[in-house]
C-alpha cells in the first residue's frame, strides 16, 4: 500500500483553451471608427449627389422641387451650351497644364538628381511651392498680377507695356497668366515623384551604357524613360484628375472670367450650386463629370499599359 501510494499519478495535461476570437477581430475593431467616418464623409455625399441628380432641388424655389427623372441629364446634353463650352475648356486646361508640368517637372528632377554643391538647398527650393496651400498660392498670384503693384507695374517702369494693364482681365492674356500661376505649384509634384523613382535606377546601367559608347541622350531614352514609365503614368493621371477638378485657383484669380474664358466644368458646377442654388442640376453635372473622369482614366490606363513590362 505504501509502495502504491508512493507511485504518483502523472499530472493531467492542461486543457487547451479555445483560441480567442478577439485577437483576430482586433484589426477590424481598430479600423472600424475610421471606416465609419469614411462612409459618413465620402460614401454618403456621393450617394446624395446621385440622388439629387434625379431631383429638381432649389431651396430658393421650393414649389418647383420634386422628382425630375432624367430631365436634368437631357438638359445637359441638349439644352446647355455652357456645359460643352466648359467641358472643352477643361480638356484644354488639363492637356496644357499636365503636359507642361510633366516636362518642367522631369527637367527639374533630372537636375536635382545630379551631385552639386548646395543640392539639398536646391531640392528644398524646388519642392517648396508644393507645400503652399491652394488658397495661399492664389493670393500670391493675385498680388503678382495686380495692375497697380504687380508685375505689369514694374514692366511699365522699364518701358515694357503700359501702366494699369491687367493680364487677368484681358481675354488674350488671361489663359497664359493662369497657366503660369498653376505651373508654379504643380511642377514640384512631378519633380518629387520622378526624383523618388530616379533614386532607384542602378548606376551600373549607366556605366555599362557609357562603356558601350551610348550618348547621354540614348541613356535617357533607353534607360531613364523606361524606368520612369509607371511613375509618369501614375503622376499624369493623378494630376489630370486634380487639374480637371481645379476650382480654388481659377475662382480666386478670375472667377471664371473674363466673359467665361476660364470657366472649367467644376467651376461651372460650383457656380450653379453655390450662386444659383440649383443643387439638382449641379448634382447632375457632377455625375456627368464623374463618369467622364472614370471613362478617361480607364482608357488611359488601358492604353498606357500601366504596370506592364518596361
Amino acid at each position: 500500500m505504501a509502495h502504491a501510494a508512493a507511485v504518483a499519478k502523472p499530472p493531467r495535461p492542461p486543457r487547451r483553451r479555445r483560441a480567442s476570437a478577439t485577437p483576430r477581430r482586433l484589426p477590424y475593431l481598430l479600423i472600424g471608427p475610421a471606416a465609419l467616418l469614411m462612409l459618413g464623409f465620402i460614401a454618403y455625399p456621393v450617394i446624395s449627389v446621385f440622388y439629387y441628380s434625379l431631383q429638381n432641388y432649389n431651396p430658393t424655389k421650393p414649389w418647383r422641387n420634386g422628382y425630375a427623372g432624367f430631365d436634368n441629364f437631357t438638359r445637359i446634353f441638349t439644352d446647355d451650351p455652357l456645359f460643352w463650352d466648359t467641358l472643352v475648356f477643361s480638356a484644354k486646361w488639363v492637356f496644357v497644364e499636365v503636359g507642361l508640368q510633366l516636362l518642367f517637372g522631369l527637367a527639374l528632377a533630372l537636375i536635382v538628381n545630379q551631385t552639386f554643391v548646395g543640392r539639398a538647398l536646391g531640392r528644398a527650393m524646388v519642392f517648396s511651392p508644393w507645400a503652399v496651400s491652394g488658397v495661399l498660392t492664389s493670393a500670391i498670384w493675385v498680388l503678382l498680377y495686380n495692375s497697380q503693384t504687380g508685375i505689369t507695374r514694374y514692366l511699365a517702369d522699364m518701358g515694357i507695356g503700359d501702366y494699369g494693364v491687367s493680364w487677368l482681365s484681358d481675354t488674350s492674356t488671361v489663359f497664359p497668366a493662369v497657366v503660369v500661376a498653376d505651373l508654379w505649384r504643380g511642377v514640384p509634384f512631378f519633380a518629387i515623384l520622378i526624383l523618388a523613382d530616379l533614386q532607384s535606377v542602378s548606376k551600373d546601367l549607366y556605366e555599362a551604357a557609357e562603356v558601350d559608347g551610348a550618348s547621354r541622350l540614348k541613356q535617357f531614352w533607353h534607360i531613364t524613360l523606361p524606368h520612369l514609365k509607371d511613375a509618369i503614368i501614375l503622376s499624369t493621371l493623378l494630376r489630370a484628375v486634380w487639374e480637371f477638378n481645379n476650382v480654388d485657383l481659377l475662382y480666386t484669380l478670375t472667377g471664371g472670367g473674363p466673359a467665361g474664358e476660364t470657366t472649367t466644368l467644376p467651376l461651372y458646377i460650383a457656380n450653379t450650386s453655390v450662386d444659383a442654388h440649383n443643387f439638382g442640376y449641379a448634382s447632375a453635372l457632377t455625375t456627368v463629370a464623374f463618369l467622364i473622369l472614370l471613362f478617361c482614366s480607364m482608357v488611359y490606363l488601358r492604353l498606357s499599359k500601366f504596370g506592364g513590362e518596361k
